[in-house]
């Protein structure tokens, strides 16, 4: 997780995500942890294999957005897939590209309704680039945020094949964290949360694991937040 969680929301964070941790580590199988012969894959391993499968291309990068950066994790993602194949000589269909949004880039995931139900922009210090104001909907699906590449927002690159990952724990912890501020439930508003995320985007265990799963699948790594 990087520096940026908000100053009055880390130490919360951080209880929630060692404790999210222990629970966790009780669940894993013992082949996770030892040299035995590899069980069954799990239905959510077996979900992440398939994703990471479909991955595109012989040329593949994997951006790690985990701040908003001016949208810059949309730019890399584009320049990556506009200019490997000239730098290479290859054709389009050589060229992959995977997008990971976690920690507070996970906003970007969800849909115009949750936006404005929950006052993201707010949350996230994320504003309009129109209104000038914290946004009450999502400036990077339709639109690359204020940035003058309209081929970089996030619909158009699906479109073009790039694999989209939104991170679990991230959508568990800053949905729990509004949940209470809110007076709601958690285990309420973070499925909503995962019933909004934008079509075309994959929800894997969390930011981390489909970061390194990428580069495991052959994706070289560039940091975009």
């Amino acid at each position: 997780m990087q520096d940026a969680t908000p100053p009055e929301n880390r130490r919360e964070f951080l209880a929630m995500a060692a404790s999210a941790a222990v629970g966790m580590g009780a669940l894993l199988p013992a082949a996770a942890t030892t040299a035995a012969a590899a069980e069954p894959a799990t239905p959510v391993a077996a979900a992440a294999a398939r994703w990471l499968d479909s991955i595109p291309g012989k040329h593949r990068q994997v951006a790690d957005w985990p701040e908003v950066n001016n949208g810059m994790g949309l730019i890399y993602t584009l320049a990556f897939l506009m200019s490997t194949p000239v730098g290479f000589g290859v054709p389009a269909s050589d060229v992959g590209a995977v997008l990971v949004i976690r920690h507070d880039t996970i906003p970007i995931a969800l849909n115009d309704a949750m936006w404005e139900k929950y006052n993201l922009g707010a949350v996230f210090h994320i504003d309009d680039p129109k209104t000038k104001s914290p946004a009450v909907r999502n400036p990077f699906y339709l639109e690359p945020g204020g940035l003058p590449f309209p081929d970089a927002a996030l619909v158009n690159l699906i479109a073009r094949g790039v694999k989209v990952a939104a991170c679990e724990l991230a959508l568990t912890f800053r949905s729990a964290m509004i949940a209470k501020k809110m007076g709601l439930d958690p285990v309420a508003v973070k499925k909503e949360w995962i019933d909004s995320v934008l079509p075309g985007i994959e929800v894997l265990p969390s930011g981390v694991f489909a970061t390194h799963a990428a580069q495991a699948r052959g994706c070289t790594y560039v940091f975009a937040g």
